[in-house]
């Protein structure tokens, strides 16, 4: 049969765009599809709007460490608009970037919602094949055929669940509200709480935990937890589930199972995400799915119809950006190229962008001691950033070593510029490296990072109870 691709990308995210330029940079034919967002959550309404957000969030505590090394400085307001506007045009430049990156790996564009008529037969809704020049419903097949369209924020099912919102709204909310109420605790949970409360609203944290970031390693987890305490602005609740949201004039009444009621100027919702499979026909071409709606694929990420692939969030692996594109670099390599290029999901480092920030690669305490006994290392201080201020941010680290072997198998770290530490401590938790590597290395001084590689004294051992 001649197809008119050899390659169909549907979704036009950070995996499926790094799949369809790689392809199409292999010699392959290729066409992507979009129905709303070139760059995908991440770009548009997900980890880059949420960290130039994050930015902005962390001035205000800058102007006022400032006045102990002798600054004369004031903390003025914050404009809310302003601060959405800068983001907005950003984002927009970026959206260009992406179209421009795909036009010059030669890649076919089309806008519209894409929905399986058979396994390799792709139906668009409405096409766009250039600014200036839209059809109706087109077909257009493929022998290859990717699914990479991501996920979506879901609402918990309680009584006035219509009146929250979503991170995707909190994006572009009209202005900040005084008062937020935040569910969840997990990446967004967490990430948003900083922002908000850094720019001036009152956050309520609630979440059912005792500590944040369920999947974490637990001392990083109580570290988190200790840091949000001393962060003013924020309020944790923890233990506790809300069960109804209740519209009360301007403002909301937040009512949790403990009997409590938070009024608030708005709810945000951060508890979890699904994938995006909702009108794909995922049944026209035979592709199989879990309970959670999420696509099933072997490590090929090959799924029930075998011409059919899926990458990113809408499968269930580790939902993250940089993993979405290791994914889609991974198979297109394999199908066009004749070779093999895994992800490396053990060695995958992950960041929560909370001030102060937390960051991890390799394996967590309760994970390493599945495998057998390992060594803690610990390290707590004040980061010599604030010798001068009268806030006191805790550099909170840990490494764990297996005793056997003696290689680092964690690395875990709460504190400032730890995702940019962590990035590259990854590579030597990837390379697997020992601890003796590590002792061995020079640090550089004075520096947090250099406490890394001046560990010595194990703290304690452990071991599967």
């Amino acid at each position: 049969m001649t197809y008119d691709f050899d390659l169909i990308v549907i979704g036009a995210g950070s995996g499926g765009v790094r799949c369809a330029r790689i392809a199409a940079g292999h010699g392959a034919k290729v066409a992507i599809i979009e129905k709303q967002h070139w760059g995908g959550t991440c770009v548009n309404i997900g980890c880059v709007p949420k960290k130039l957000m994050m930015y902005a969030s962390t001035y205000g505590d800058l102007v006022e460490d400032s006045h102990g090394y002798g600054w004369d400085t004031k903390k003025g307001q914050h404009h809310w608009q302003q601060l959405i506007e800068a983001k907005d045009k950003e984002i927009h430049r970026l959206n260009g970037i992406y179209v421009s990156m795909l036009q010059k790996a030669g890649v076919t564009i089309f806008k519209g919602a894409a929905s399986f008529k058979d396994a390799h037969t792709i139906n668009i809704a409405q096409s766009v094949l250039s600014e200036d020049v839209t059809q109706g419903a087109l077909d257009i097949t493929a022998k290859h055929i990717v699914i990479a369209t991501g996920s979506s924020p879901s609402l918990l099912d309680i009584e006035g669940k219509e009146h929250g919102i979503v991170s995707d709204q909190a994006f572009y909310l009209k202005e900040r509200p005084q008062r937020i109420s935040i569910i969840g605790s997990g990446y967004i949970g967490i990430e948003f709480a900083g922002i908000f409360a850094g720019l001036g609203s009152q956050v309520d944290l609630i979440y059912r935990q005792p500590v944040p970031l369920r999947g974490f390693d637990q001392d990083m987890r109580q570290a988190l937890y200790d840091a949000i305490a001393v962060r003013p602005n924020i309020m944790q609740h923890t233990g506790k589930n809300p069960v109804k949201v209740e519209k009360n004039g301007d403002t909301y009444k937040l009512h949790l199972d403990d009997g409590d009621v938070i009024e608030t100027n708005c709810v945000f919702f951060a508890t979890g995400r699904h994938p995006n499979i909702s009108g794909l026909a995922l049944d026209h071409a035979g592709v199989e799915i879990t309970d959670k709606k999420q696509v099933i694929v072997d490590d090929n990420f090959v799924t029930s119809s075998p011409n059919i692939y899926a990458i990113g969030d809408v499968i269930d692996k580790i939902n993250l950006t940089p993993v979405a594109i290791a994914q889609g670099h991974a198979l297109a390599d394999r199908l066009f190229a004749g070779y093999s290029r895994k992800a490396a999901y053990d060695s995958t480092p992950k960041a929560v962008f909370f001030y102060p920030p937390l960051a991890s690669v390799g394996l967590s305490e309760e994970e390493a001691v599945k495998k057998g006994e390992v060594e803690i290392y610990v390290s707590q201080f004040t980061a010599m950033k604030y010798v001068f201020t009268e806030r006191k941010i805790k550099t909170f680290i840990k490494m764990i070593v297996d005793k056997r072997t003696q290689l680092v198998v964690g690395l875990h770290m709460l504190g400032d510029d730890a995702p940019e530490i962590m990035q590259g401590f990854a590579v030597a938790i990837a390379a697997g490296l020992t601890k003796a590597d590590f002792d061995q290395t020079i640090g550089i001084h004075p520096s947090s990072a250099e406490e890394l590689v001046t560990l010595r004294q194990v703290t304690r051992t452990s071991q599967k109870q």
